[in-house]
């Protein structure tokens, strides 16, 4: 069999299975002894952890979250000689791991860090723009969901704007970014609910927080 082709093959895999592993319920119980899906929201993303755990947990399960989008991208690139499209394959492949990790019977968080990290290495001038979009809704209404769901309908302007060196990437970059963007507003769709509904509540932090939460 073709190398090149067992090396695409692998590329989303490898990409799909890193976004798999479970941060923030690892250090949940590393921190806490107890599984956060059954603490706050029950996500095993940084908010929930933070929430359940503690600042310092939260920060490490964002920080790991997306190390493994930025990893993967990383990786693709040194395969394939830093072709974008399969840099994005890779990534969003990462993206869909940690929403639906075969570890957790597909039952994972909500994307935000390991997009975070995907985009970073792609286009770091996006992501930083997309991350000055998020603190200014989580400074504005404190709220970290609608801050969540501002930067990843941004993305897609803000990667199709600031793309370098090229005027504007790839196509498969630019649907892969949307895919991305769209996947983790769907996840957030209790959040947008409670937000229509005025119900959804603002950050916190701390331990054992209550679960309207």
């Amino acid at each position: 069999m073709d190398q090149t082709f067992l090396v695409h093959l692998a590329i989303p895999l490898a990409g799909y299975l890193s976004g798999s592993i479970p941060f923030g319920l690892l250090l949940g119980k590393f921190f806490t002894g107890k599984d956060v899906r059954s603490v706050g929201s029950g996500n095993i993303g940084a908010t929930n952890v933070a929430r359940a755990a503690g600042a310092w947990a939260g920060v490490l399960t964002l920080v790991l979250d997306a190390a493994k989008g930025a990893l993967t991208v990383w990786m693709a690139g040194a395969l394939t000689g830093g072709s974008a499209t399969w840099r994005m394959m890779a990534g969003l492949a990462a993206v869909a791991g940690h929403c639906f990790p075969v570890l957790l019977k597909f039952k994972g968080g909500k994307g935000v860090a390991t997009a975070a990290g995907v985009f970073g290495m792609l286009c770091p001038e996006a992501m930083g723009a997309a991350i000055v979009v998020f603190a200014f809704v989580v400074s504005v209404w404190r709220t970290v969901a609608l801050a969540s769901i501002a930067a990843a309908a941004a993305m897609p302007l803000l990667v199709y704007l600031l793309w370098a060196p090229r005027h504007a990437p790839p196509v498969a970059v630019s649907l892969g970014t949307l895919l991305a963007g769209a996947l983790i507003i769907w996840k957030h769709e209790a959040n947008i609910r409670r937000l229509l509904a005025g119900q959804e509540p603002r950050f916190t932090i701390g331990r054992n927080k209550d679960k309207s939460e």
